[in-house]
């Protein structure tokens, strides 16, 4: 509706245009009696210089100017058009006026019906998102579905697609709450207890929390054959020092793999930090395992860990009563192998919270744990 408005304003404009130059303009020339009336005055003049009521020099220039007026009146009356090309022009405008008022709005409908889209239906959410992403930018989509959302809250497919895009876009916070709403409204699956567990160790920069260790047994419970949430099943065991239970869960899942898995060299690289024996006995065994076993240390995503984890440590130097913040830290480093960084986190730890005493035994706790100490 709100189209059809702007091109009738947009037609009546172009209409007034056309128009505009066409209105009649009202006569200007000077009618007879005009002429009448200046001849009477230059013989009353000479009857005033007769009668000596005026000079010879005040009556003759009161002559030269009303002379001037009349040559000007008839002028005009010579300059007038005669009756039958008066006429004559008057049809051709009105014949403009007509084309103007009637063809240029029927020609403007008929070109927009020929070449347009008139009956073109409203695309809803679902048509929009599934054409090409290349031709649209990532922030135009988020922009797109969170406006979306924002009306309508209870879209569980609209909450599903946010998700990724939000991991893609490192806004974990943000992909949690996401797949939490996908979760309440669509109802439980393995994969988004698994996604939700993804994100919350994102957010916890790739520490398994006690919410995501949950997550990712719910996801278990429901398949437990589901990849992503045996792996950081996993995760959560050698972060938490038991390596062996760790080395196990890895190791029965590259048991199980299926061929062309693409998490198959994730998980044998997390296997060799925890048992490197075990990879090198797969290995012998196997000659293309023994090429993966090779690039171990390859990993793309170990430079994206360890930027997460400069920033945690970053943010502790100004924040240092946050516990939770420097367990983080240190498991972090020991997942990473850098064992002297985990042990000077610890020594930093201890002195940012020397004042709270039951924050430092959390943190001689798990240094216990991970065997520190030694």
């Amino acid at each position: 509706m709100t189209l059809w408005f702007g091109v009738a304003l947009m037609t009546a404009a172009a209409i007034l245009i056309v128009l505009w130059p066409l209105r009649r303009d009202r006569a200007t020339g000077r009618s007879g009696c005009e002429v009448a009336v200046y001849q009477d005055q230059l013989a009353e003049i000479a009857r005033d210089r007769a009668a000596g009521l005026i000079g010879e020099v005040e009556a003759e220039a009161v002559r030269v100017e009303i002379s001037r007026r009349l040559l000007a009146a008839a002028d005009g009356d010579a300059a007038s058009p005669p009756a039958g090309a008066a006429s004559a022009s008057l049809r051709r405008r009105r014949v403009v006026a007509v084309v103007a008022l009637v063809g240029l709005p029927l020609g403007t409908c008929g070109t927009y019906l020929a070449i347009g889209s008139p009956k073109l239906p409203a695309q809803p959410l679902a048509a929009r998102l599934d054409t090409p992403v290349q031709h649209r930018t990532i922030q135009a989509v988020v922009a797109q579905v969170e406006d979306h959302l924002d009306h309508n809250p209870d879209d569980g497919r609209g909450w599903r697609l946010v998700g990724p895009v939000y991991m893609s876009l490192g806004r974990f916070d943000d992909a949690a709450r996401a797949v939490r709403n996908a979760l309440r409204l669509a109802g439980d699956s393995s994969e988004g207890e698994a996604d939700l567990g993804e994100a919350l160790v994102a957010a916890a920069n790739g520490v398994v929390t006690v919410e995501a260790a949950a997550a990712f047994d719910r996801a278990l419970a429901l398949d437990p054959h589901d990849a992503k949430a045996q792996f950081f099943v996993g995760l959560s065991a050698e972060q938490d020092g038991r390596r062996q239970q760790a080395a196990a869960v890895w190791r029965e899942m590259l048991r199980g793999a299926p061929a062309g898995a693409p998490w198959v060299g994730l998980v044998r690289r997390s296997l060799a930090r925890v048992a490197p024996d075990l990879v090198a006995d797969e290995s012998d065994q196997d000659p293309s395992r023994m090429a993966a076993a090779a690039n171990l240390t390859s990993d793309p995503g170990s430079d994206m860990a360890r930027a997460m984890v400069e920033r945690l440590a970053r943010r502790l130097e100004h924040e240092g009563s946050d516990v939770e913040g420097w367990l983080r830290l240190v498991r972090s480093y020991v997942v990473l192998g850098e064992q002297h960084k985990a042990r000077m986190a610890v020594s930093d730890a201890r002195r940012a919270l020397a004042g709270d005493p039951d924050k430092v035994r959390r943190i001689n706790e798990l240094v216990e744990a991970l065997g520190l100490d030694g």
